[in-house]
């Protein structure tokens, strides 16, 4: 088993209940926000615990919100996210414990990029492709797979971007895990630390229940993305110090 206290698996479940929290409101978040923060708490808490935790909460929200889910405009997304991990299974199989916090940052940091642009790429099939392969892509590595896929969907309502995004999310965390187990990133231990941590998930789903109306998610988003940038940075000086 990993190396890690109660005390850091106590501040896992409340990153996590604040991003399941904050992705049960604005339909992605977990990753943005939870990402960082387990980083800095412990880096054996990612990938894969993040991802295990983040398919249970999608698989929530799907039920929450179906009666809002689009298929046919999600299906290209997946149909993108399907190239995306196969990327991503090679560049894992590819680099080293430390070359993967090189990727970790840069890729957190590409993500922070993304949400502050000011993008605003049409909801069409084209864009759904590129956008569902670049947010399976990070989503594998880092587990930060909301910026990309946020973009198409930034003009839509509240219902239909919940539903549609967790849709796209359930599928390509499962393409993720496939994709981690055999890359050797998903085992007993990951397992282990995903059974420690998804209270968090539970209680931020049902926490955001009471939330969904009222928590404003456009003054959190500058925080958000600020603690994203911190761990992206963090992230990159650890790689580059002990490359």
């Amino acid at each position: 088993m990993f190396d890690i206290s109660w005390l850091q698996i106590i501040l896992a479940n409340l990153a996590l209940l604040a991003g399941a929290c904050l992705q049960g409101v604005a339909g992605y978040g977990i990753g943005t926000l939870s990402a960082p923060l387990l980083f800095l708490i412990s880096p054996i808490l990612l990938p894969a615990p993040l991802i295990l935790n983040a398919t249970l909460l999608t698989i929530l929200m799907l039920i929450r919100n179906r009666g809002s889910v689009e298929i046919r405009q999600v299906r290209f997304a997946i149909g993108g996210g399907f190239i995306g991990v196969l990327l991503a299974g090679v560049t894992l199989t590819l680099i080293s414990p430390k070359g993967f916090e090189l990727m970790f940052g840069a890729l957190i940091l590409l993500g922070v990029g993304l949400s502050v642009v000011g993008l605003k790429p049409r909801l069409n099939a084209r864009n759904s492709m590129i956008a569902g392969a670049a947010s399976t892509y990070m989503g594998t590595i880092t587990a930060v797979g909301g910026p990309p896929i946020a973009l198409i969907y930034q003009n839509e309502k509240g219902p239909l971007v919940r539903a549609n995004m967790s849709a796209f999310f359930l599928v390509a965390s499962v393409f993720s895990l496939m994709t981690l187990a055999l890359s050797g990133y998903l085992g007993r231990s990951q397992a282990a630390l995903f059974i420690a941590t998804f209270p968090g998930v539970l209680t931020g789903f049902w926490l955001s229940g009471k939330l969904v109306n009222r928590l404003p998610f456009d003054g959190l988003r500058p925080v958000i993305l600020g603690i994203a940038g911190v761990a992206g940075l963090a992230a990159l000086i650890r790689g580059l110090i002990y490359l």
